[in-house]
Formats: C-alpha cells, structure tokens, sequence
C-alpha cells in the first residue's frame, strides 16, 4: 500500500515538473544588426539616462572597477550567487542584437532574448510596471553606451534553482505582470512617487522579507528584510527612527546620502544614492516624488512625539561618556567614538551623526551597529566627506558588545539588547570583500 502511494506521488511530481517545463518554453526572438546612435532622438536618451541613474541599474551590472554596465556584480541570495549580465551594446556578450521586442521582453516578463528565464535577482517582478515610453528610453540609453566585450562568472546555483525552465512554477506562483496603476485618491506627485519606487527602483526588493522561495511576502511590504547581513529598515509606520521622516528629511537624505536628524547612509544603500539619486541627471521632482511617497507611508504627519524634543534630549545626552572614570563601558565610548559623535550645539551636524537619532541603536536587532563598528565606512561608502574607521582588528567581541549594550542603554529607552557577545562573533565571520 505504502509503495502504491508512494509510486502514485512520484508520477504526480513528475507530471506537474513536465507541464512546468512545457509552460516555459519561450521563443527565441531573432537577432538584429546593432542599432546606430542616430536612430534614437537625444531627449530619449536623456530621458533613459535619468531612469537608469534613478533605478540604480548600474548598481547590479557593474563589478568593482569594471566598465560600466559590462556586468560581473554578484548579488548575493540564499541559494548562490547570481551575477549582473553584460547589458552593453556589445553584440556577443552584451544585448546589442536585442531587438526593442526583446529588452521589453526581458523587462517585463523576466525572459531571455533566446527565450530562457531570467532569475527574479533580476526585478521584472517590478519592471512590468514601467510605462512603455519608459521603457523605450532605457532601450536607447543602454544600446548607445560604449560597447564592452565581457563576459560574466558562472552563477554558483545549486540544482535544483539552476534549471532556468524551473523559474516558470515561481511566475506561476509569485509573478504577476501588468502596468503600473495610479492610485486615484492621491496625489499626482504621490503617484508618481509609487511609480518611481515600485516599477524603477524597486525599494521593496531590500525592504520587503521574503518567503523561503525568495519571493517578497504579501501584505508585509516595506516591513524590514536582511540584505548581505544588513537590516533594510521598515518604511512603513514601524519604521524604527527615532525621528519621523518627513518629506525635507527624505529628500535631503535621498540626494545627500545623510541628514542632521537621521544620520548617514551605508551598505547596499550607498549605491541607491550616491550612483543614482544623488545625481544631478535625476530631477529634483522626482527625488522630492519618492519623498512625498515614503513619508506617507511612514506616517510622518501623524506620528506622535515632537521633534524638537526628542532633538533637545538626544543632545542632551550627546555628553554622556566623558568624565565617567568609574564606567569602564562609558570610557571605552569616550576613547572611540565620542570625538566624532559629540554634539555641542543647539542641533546635531550632517558631520558628527548624533547616536541617539540613528536607527543602528533603535532597530529590534544590533545588526547594523555590529556591522559598522566592525566594518566602518570608507571614503566610498557612505555619504560624501564622512568616514568611519574599522574596529574589527582592534576590537575584541566583548568590546563591541559593550559599546552596543552601553550606547542601547544611554542613548534611548528600549530594552537591551540580548545575547550581543555572540551576535558580533556572528557578524565578524561574515566579512568579507564586498563584490
């Protein structure tokens, strides 16, 4: 009986694996010569340019030192590492003999020029929402970037995940196409916010968890997710900041990389900013959109506590650490960190990022604070003019662990953190060279 059954759930399983390879197959879109600069109008370029920057394509299609959009960056997912394609005009390595059919192909259902699926760490899942005069402008800018001959390492996926034709059971589940759909009871400035954030740049891909298939979880959008052992923080109104983010605020920040209030930016954000939004070929309007959509989900207007008070009490507390001989926690604060933190004015500086208002103190996990002590920030890795150094080499675990449960208690008013030596001995065997 048992063999009976069991014979009975195999024929299944290879029945429903063999209608799933069938429904993938795709056509293969037949190659074209590669399109000459003069066909595309400069406003079209101009205007692809713009949503490149803002959609921070660069990001995954570059590796260290490499040409842009040549590919070669790894993003890392919990089932290998998947490595940005070369999407140049280069005709062999690159996407100079894909047709505009093709690029759109790709953008919006996640499928190759020779009809095999693209991995979701490519966000089509996202790009199907753009419009399609978006789209063609992406299509110009790219095809009139200098070709590079380059191909990309071998994606580390392990089977089963690196059977391509497998990606149509995670469409069938997870996928769902189709343009981007204005919210009729907001703002135009709102809607163009969402679009900017759900169809282009993809914001929910970092802040959004993702179920054990590696697809974002529904109704949990924007709700915090670990991105390379970083936490992504909420964006939603459990965003964890002592201080709510307004629209000013978000603008500042998204164009700066860093604000008095909230402090600087890092890890796989830096990037977002400073190769992107931070540029000048992205309109302030569409930088203020974002802005204007994300404080509305923050609940910025609504949000209690004030914050000139909350600012008072942060630099109030800012002092604390210096003159405590007798607080071995507070000393090794003062010989740290306290020459770059301390704030003796009436509001905290761009320059000196005021503890008490960065969410690395105020976040359920010390995640992020771990991380930067240990890590610090370059000249490159934060927002433009700050740095950090690395305490890894000259920090035991019980001293970051210390500064955590010393800064945690003096600087807000949560409980304290537990288990802290042991979760800085986790996040230390994880450094590594970034991609």
């Amino acid at each position: 009986m048992i063999g009976r059954i069991a014979i009975v759930i195999l024929a299944v399983t290879l029945l429903g694996l063999a209608s799933v390879v069938l429904l993938s197959r795709r056509p293969v879109m037949a190659p074209i010569e590669r399109p000459t600069p003069e066909k595309f109008s400069a406003e079209s370029i101009a205007q692809g340019e713009a949503l490149a920057a803002a959609g921070h394509c660069a990001s995954c299609h570059t590796r260290s030192g490499g040409q842009p959009y040549a590919g070669g960056y790894g993003v890392n997912t919990p089932f290998g590492i998947i490595y940005g394609t070369n999407i140049t005009p280069d005709l062999k390595t690159g996407i100079g003999a894909w047709s505009i059919e093709a690029f759109d192909r790709a953008l919006r259902e996640g499928v190759s020029r020779d009809g095999s699926h693209l991995f979701p760490a490519f966000p089509y899942y996202a790009y199907t929402k753009l419009s399609d005069g978006d789209i063609k402008a992406l299509y110009a800018y790219l095809m009139t970037r200098p070709a590079a001959t380059a191909i990309v390492p071998a994606n580390t996926l392990s089977f089963p995940f690196k059977i391509r034709a497998l990606q149509e059971g995670w469409k069938i589940l997870f996928f769902k196409s189709g343009r981007f759909q204005p919210n009729s009871s907001k703002t135009e400035e709102w809607n163009r916010g969402a679009y900017l954030s759900e169809a282009l740049s993809d914001c929910s891909a970092c802040h959004t968890p993702r179920n054990s298939f590696g697809a974002e979880k529904i109704g949990h959008a924007y709700e915090s997710a670990e991105i390379d052992g970083w936490i992504a923080p909420a964006l939603n109104e459990s965003n964890p900041s002592p201080i709510p983010w307004t629209q000013d605020e978000l603008f500042i920040y998204l164009r700066t990389g860093v604000t008095p209030l909230h402090g600087t930016t890092g890890a796989t954000m830096t990037p977002v900013i400073r190769e992107g939004l931070a540029l000048p070929i992205v309109p302030d309007s569409d930088v203020r959109a974002i802005a204007v959509y994300f404080s509305d989900l923050d609940r910025a207007g609504t949000r209690g506590g004030s914050t000139d008070s909350i600012t008072r009490e942060a630099l109030a507390n800012s002092p604390l650490g210096s003159g405590q001989e007798f607080d071995p926690d507070a000393n090794l604060y003062a010989a740290a960190c306290m020459a770059c933190h301390y704030n003796a004015g009436t509001i905290p500086l761009s320059s000196r990022p005021e503890l008490a208002l960065n969410t690395a103190l105020t976040l359920p996990e010390p995640t992020n604070f771990i991380q930067v002590v240990l890590r610090g920030i370059g000249n490159s890795e934060g927002a433009a003019g700050l740095a950090m150094p690395a305490y890894a080499s000259s920090f035991t675990d019980g001293d970051v662990a210390r500064l955590a449960a010393y800064l945690r208690r003096t600087r807000t008013k949560l409980p304290p953190w537990n288990g802290l030596e042991a979760k800085v001995s986790a996040v230390r065997k994880q450094l590594a060279p970034s991609n």
